[in-house]
């Protein structure tokens, strides 16, 4: 039985249309899920949108409509931008089902025969945008002196009822986990920040509020809805079936990998493991923290008039260059930076001139010249077993090893070494002139070229999908041997004894323009 690999991203909170954020952890989150299956794991993938809390209330209300009207209207814009960037989720959750209800107030009980809870009132300054509580403490000083978030939003005294949780009694629990399980916490940055954060005390948690009421209400307060944290975060258990003891509670749970977004990093790594230590659950095995895609150098906001739609920016240059370039660009957990520019530049440059361009005229050259059937392999000279070692390293060990870790630029750059050794190897064999001197040895090296670019292809598949598997149907490589499990398989040989013909292939990646006034 294949073992299961459980992946999340955040939920979405959908009081606006998705922004290049929501893409790039959704991206991240399927290129490991992809890799994962590839690595023969059972893989559940599942993501979502959280629909509740203040924030969704004073929108709808903004805009003339209800709270659920507008949350079923903009979770289809996250579901349109997952269908559109290729995202295999298997499970899509949202925080207004039924069955989410259920498991929300489930956890609450359990929290509350723990002791957990207590009703007391709430006097502190919150962030409407965050959906945070913070401390005088934590507070920074806005351009007009105003008091705001320390990311940077506005705070209001707030002062009300509320349900309290009994955090402080978790510090230490907490520690012990973040020593005891050092990578439950990635990257190191963020684990430091956490531990910081704990190590300096903490206080127990408002976790209801009495003054909206769209969201879960409290079992037993029906005038108290859930603090949206508590409702948000529980549905990564919701999906599973719970508070059934089912099946896919048993197999999936503990998570592998909340994959999240560095700001909302205290929530999963400190509120979320203390909420299911209360309720006896286990915690999840690591909470992997990314940071933030900066808009040329700027964080996105709609003052700045900088906010793009990641559909629209897969829709001008390829869904598959989108998804390489946000991949590559970045080195995964922390901040990176974007721009026309540069996605233009990465997608010519690696995807077209050296990937593509090296399958194109491989191909080309072997249906013009060899009536489409593969070469055969004669003998091969220390330079093939070179390249094919090269390319064995990268695509078996380097790039499988770095993304287990979640290293994916470091992944990329492996594969992209090796695209470039092959690429050195066909101008230094010049196949056009064994073509006529030594036919021999040019049907060698097409067949080591051929090898190589399968490999390769294959290599890359998580993170190029469409395209990379393209390439893979035009040469003709079997589904089968489309796992890293199989990448340094000899499937070549049985491929050749066949009657197959390659047809004139396809260019993969047509070159990216900039229009004249975007040209850097």
């Amino acid at each position: 039985m294949a073992e299961p690999f459980y992946i999340t991203t955040a939920i979405a909170y959908p009081n606006g249309r998705p922004h290049i954020g929501h893409a790039y952890e959704a991206i991240a989150a399927d290129v490991i899920a992809r890799f994962q299956r590839m690595m023969g794991r059972d893989v559940r993938f599942q993501t979502g949108t959280d629909e509740h809390g203040l924030k969704m209330a004073q929108k709808a209300r903004e805009l003339g409509t209800t709270p659920a009207a507008l949350a079923t209207e903009m979770t289809q814009h996250f579901i349109d931008m997952d269908r559109a960037l290729n995202v295999s989720y298997d499970v899509f959750q949202r925080t207004t089902d039924p069955a989410h209800h259920a498991s929300v107030q489930a956890l609450w009980q359990r929290m509350e025969a723990k002791g957990d809870l207590y009703l007391d009132r709430y006097e502190g300054w919150y962030s409407v945008r965050d959906e945070a509580y913070y401390d005088e403490s934590e507070l920074v000083a806005g351009e007009g002196g105003e008091k705001l978030s320390p990311q940077g939003t506005p705070v209001e005294w707030t002062v009300e009822e509320s349900w309290f949780f009994r955090l402080s009694k978790y510090a230490q629990p907490l520690l012990d986990l973040y020593n005891g399980q050092p990578d439950f916490i990635r990257p190191e940055s963020r684990r430091n920040e956490v531990m910081r954060f704990v190590e300096g005390g903490l206080r127990d948690l408002s976790v209801s509020r009495t003054s909206f009421d769209w969201g879960v209400k409290v079992p037993g307060s029906d005038d108290h809805v859930m603090y949206v944290w508590v409702d948000a975060l529980t549905n990564y258990l919701t999906g599973l079936g719970y508070p059934g003891e089912t099946p896919d509670m048993a197999k999936w749970w503990p998570c592998d990998v909340h994959l999240i977004g560095k700001d909302i990093t205290r929530f999963h790594a400190v509120y979320w493991p203390a909420f299911l230590m209360s309720a006896d659950l286990p915690v999840p095995r690591q909470v992997f923290s990314h940071g933030f895609l900066l808009n040329r150098g700027q964080k996105e906001s709609k003052s700045l008039g900088n906010v793009t739609d990641p559909v629209a920016l897969a829709d001008r240059f390829g869904v598959d260059v989108l998804r390489y370039f946000l991949m590559r660009e970045v080195t995964f957990g922390q901040d990176g930076s974007y721009s026309p520019e540069a996605i233009v530049s990465r997608g010519n440059t690696e995807l077209g001139n050296a990937f593509g361009n090296l399958a194109q005229r491989t191909l080309s050259f072997i249906a013009k010249n060899l009536g489409g059937a593969l070469p055969a392999v004669h003998a091969r000279s220390a330079e093939d077993e070179e390249l094919l070692a090269h390319v064995g390293r990268a695509v078996g060990s380097e790039l499988p090893a770095a993304f287990q870790a979640l290293a994916l630029q470091q992944g990329i750059d492996a594969w992209l070494q090796a695209v470039f050794a092959c690429n050195a190897y066909i101008d230094a064999q010049a196949p056009w002139a064994l073509r006529k001197t030594d036919p021999e040895r040019m049907e060698t090296v097409l067949a080591t070229l051929f090898v190589a670019i399968g490999r390769l292809a294959v290599a890359i598949l998580p993170v190029i999908p469409e395209k990379a598997g393209a390439l893979l149907d035009m040469m003709g490589v079997p589904q089968a041997n489309r796992t890293y499990g199989t990448v340094g398989a000899d499937w070549y040989a049985a491929l050749a004894a066949g009657d197959a013909r390659l047809g004139a292939p396809t260019p993969l990646f047509p070159r990216l323009e900039l229009p004249a006034d975007e040209d850097a």
